[in-house]
């Protein structure tokens, strides 16, 4: 049902309108985001293209990725390798991240710092998280050299900006009323973080801290070959870019999309772990 709102005249009546202000405003986004991508078909250069052709190569070559995968330019034994340097990039930045913006967290949140110290960590981590993780990788790849440390760097730079956000508002959450029952009596500020935001926010911060561990592993998968960092995507950049081999590349893409699934099988069993309320659901 559409919503309506009033609005009072300078001579007294009240004139009654359907929608409101947000919903004139979702309608021109999507009119707007409508008519751009009518452009961009447009616009388009289809130069040099056969669409029946072109669907026949594409299900060929996926075909050949997907239905027939297999290792031809290394081993078993390294790529497990190759898939273990991957899992500790992603997990070097996000527990050396996670600590960093705990910290910073906590003299973000409003209710636990002053208010001209809250604002500017939030105003530096906003300013961080703006800047894309693969920029961030690009830019350390420049000024430090191509290698482990750059994308271990960009992607902790994100991390940080990104988990300050998260910590910060669960911190806020926590009810007002404990706060002040411990300091009434007598418990300073670290006493309050510790036997309150920490017990009550327990959860909150590790989910937050492993699905920002699942972004980080596909960043780490994208960057092993943009920063020069190794790993498994690494070895998926050389299959598809160098030897051209689609059945290797149909095997990495299964060996990262198995990860993919097991963390998120380790994330569900955490959540209900520590989450009994949503074993029901």
């Amino acid at each position: 049902m559409e919503a309506t709102y009033m609005r009072r005249k300078k001579d007294g009546r009240i004139n009654i309108a359907s929608g409101n202000k947000s919903q004139k405003i979702m309608r021109s986004v999507i009119f707007l985001f409508t008519i751009l991508t009518i452009m961009s078909f447009v616009f388009f250069n289809y130069t040099g293209l056969e669409l029946s052709s072109a669907i026949t190569e594409t299900a060929h070559n996926l075909r050949v990725m997907f239905l027939t995968p297999t290792l031809s330019h290394f081993s078993w034994g390294e790529a497990v390798y190759q898939i273990g340097i991957t899992l500790g990039l992603a997990f070097l930045s996000t527990i050396i991240g996670g600590v960093i913006a705990f910290f910073l967290s906590l003299m973000a949140a409003t209710n636990l710092s002053n208010e001209w110290v809250s604002k500017t960590v939030r105003i530096f981590v906003a300013f961080i998280r703006a800047v894309p993780t693969v920029l961030w990788v690009l830019i350390f790849a420049i000024s430090a050299g191509l290698g482990s440390e750059a994308a271990v760097l960009g992607m902790l730079f994100h991390s940080i900006a990104y988990l300050v956000k998260a910590f910060s508002e669960a911190f806020e959450e926590v009810d007002e009323g404990i706060f002040e029952a411990l300091r009434a009596s007598g418990a300073n500020w670290w006493h309050i973080v510790t036997h309150a935001v920490i017990p009550s926010t327990f959860t909150f911060l590790l989910s937050w801290t492993f699905l920002r561990f699942e972004i980080n592993f596909g960043v780490a998968v994208a960057m092993g070959a943009a920063a020069g960092a190794g790993g498994i995507g690494f070895e998926l950049f050389m299959a598809s870019g160098f030897y051209f081999d689609l059945r290797e590349v149909g095997f990495i893409t299964y060996a990262i999309l198995i990860i993919a699934i097991v963390l998120e099988i380790i994330s569900s069993r955490l959540k209900h772990r520590f989450f009994p309320a949503s074993k029901g659901h």
